[in-house]
């Protein structure tokens, strides 16, 4: 097979998926390679990610490595072979880690957010988000905020139609004053994230202010689960682009965060009123 030199971030998540399968077992490299038929160095390439490995060589592996959940061998089947998404046709065209993101959204069970300043991207209006998209440092040229747009609003579309994940936004009352675009702009955004939320598959609740303080204040932090609690991702958004984390104590630390986030939000109703109150106003 030919070997990856850029691989996706759900082609390194298979391939520490892997390597986290053979160490838990006690299996050497070579051990594995001899499994496989292949050289120990296919083994080091399929656990960074730069090489894929066939679903029956993944399937032998975990047999040998005395996994028998089915449901989490299924899953790792999946990220061998996820197959092409939308996000495909924007590749070389856009940065590595916006399809990197769609490709977890796609492929989430379940979804939780918490945005601190920005509004989710999942649920921003497109004034809202070329406003955003404006503020870009170095400036943006205008073909590529239209690519952002129209790549913005494809991504959107895994709220909708059946089947469609369950997606939890946890606001901060801050993001809910932060006029990107102007006072107009801001109330259709308000707007449409109470249409939004009327969605069965779709949960705002806000925090406010009087909450106080909050774990993971200042960040905008994902927490996507996989078919199995071992295969959840956290992503955190950062200047310089999304991290991907799943090692078990991130993702613990992450499941708290957003407990604790759950009890001091805003109820989904409660939440409708706040965001009404504030719309009312503008």
């Amino acid at each position: 097979m030919t070997a990856r030199t850029t691989p996706t971030e759900r082609q390194k998540r298979l391939g520490y998926e892997l390597r986290r399968m053979r160490t838990s077992a006690g299996i050497s490299a070579e051990y594995a390679a001899g499994l496989l038929g292949v050289d120990r160095g296919a083994i080091s390439a399929m656990e960074s990610g730069t090489r894929a490995i066939s679903t029956e060589r993944l399937r032998t592996l975990a047999c040998n490595c005395s996994v028998t959940d089915e449901k989490h061998i299924a899953g790792l089947m999946t990220l061998a072979s996820p197959g092409r998404g939308w996000w495909d046709r924007y590749r070389g065209q856009l940065p590595q880690g916006f399809l990197d993101i769609a490709e977890l959204e796609a492929h989430s069970t379940r979804m939780r957010g918490a945005f601190s300043v920005h509004m989710p991207g999942l649920l921003q209006t497109s004034d809202h988000a070329l406003a955003v998209f404006r503020m870009v440092i170095p400036a943006l040229p205008e073909d590529e905020v239209a690519l952002r747009l129209a790549f913005r609003a494809a991504r959107q579309q895994v709220l909708d139609g059946g089947g469609a994940a369950e997606f939890v936004a946890i606001v901060h009352e801050a993001a809910l004053h932060m006029q990107f675009g102007g006072r107009t702009v801001l109330r259709a955004q308000l707007e449409h994230l109470l249409e939004r939320s009327q969605q069965e598959n779709v949960t705002v609740r806000v925090l406010p202010f009087d909450a106080g303080g909050f774990p993971g204040a200042g960040q905008t932090v994902l927490y996507a689960e996989g078919p199995t609690r071992q295969l959840d991702t956290v992503q955190v958004d950062n200047s310089h682009g999304p991290d991907f984390l799943y090692a078990e104590a991130q993702l613990g630390k992450y499941r708290a965060h957003f407990e604790l986030l759950e009890k001091m939000a805003l109820a989904p109703g409660e939440s409708r009123a706040f965001i009404h109150s504030i719309a009312s106003q503008l």
